[in-house]
């Protein structure tokens, strides 16, 4: 099983947290903000990850570091989780749909994280996460995780949706991109034979 956990404690986030690459996409998120748990759930059912966090949280001031240091956490998770990467397919993409969202995303597990990102979120806030953070949460998991990740809105004007979208898209193309291709199972998916 490539499974982690992760254990971290700031001043401003204690935070533990469990990922299983091949899991069934059963969670258990409490994140302490109700629409980050919405979000990771739908996450790890669409990547079909196991995923448990309990955050506690300077939730107080808003949930920029419980977002932030979540990400972090499931960054390094999935880094350790994947180990070498023999097999894996590395490259996914996905046109999702979400209502009348679209979102485009596409991923090279790379080993050099960087993020692509081009929303266009109208709100400032859904329920009271401010939509700003789902950049920050990408951002952050993949300098973690070595990610190469674009995100982008294709159409969309519900602010839930295009968010939404997002994140079902990324755990639909992180679980295609850790697959085990079966013809390769030995090798590493580079010509430099490290990742």
């Amino acid at each position: 099983m490539r499974e982690s956990k992760i254990s971290r404690k700031t001043n401003e986030t204690d935070i533990e947290l469990y990922l299983c690459l091949d899991g069934t996409g059963k969670g258990n998120i409490d994140t302490g903000c109700g629409f980050l748990n919405h979000m990771l759930t739908l996450f790890s059912k669409h990547a079909r990850f196991d995923l448990d966090v309990k955050c506690v949280g300077d939730t107080d001031v808003d949930y920029h570091h419980t977002a932030e240091d979540i990400a972090i956490c499931l960054g390094k998770a999935f880094s350790e989780a994947i180990g070498d990467k023999k097999g894996i397919l590395r490259y996914a993409d996905i046109i999702l749909p979400m209502d009348e969202a679209l979102i485009m995303c596409a991923l090279d597990i790379s080993g050099r994280g960087g993020l692509y990102f081009n929303l266009d979120i109208p709100a400032c806030k859904v329920g009271d996460f401010d939509t700003e953070l789902c950049e920050e949460f990408f951002r952050a998991f993949v300098r973690e995780s070595g990610v190469t990740l674009h995100i982008r809105q294709l159409s969309g004007s519900n602010s839930h949706h295009i968010i939404e979208g997002t994140y079902k898209a990324v755990g639909r193309v992180l679980s295609k991109g850790v697959s085990i291709d079966e013809r390769f199972k030995d090798e590493i998916p580079s010509t430099k034979g490290v990742i």
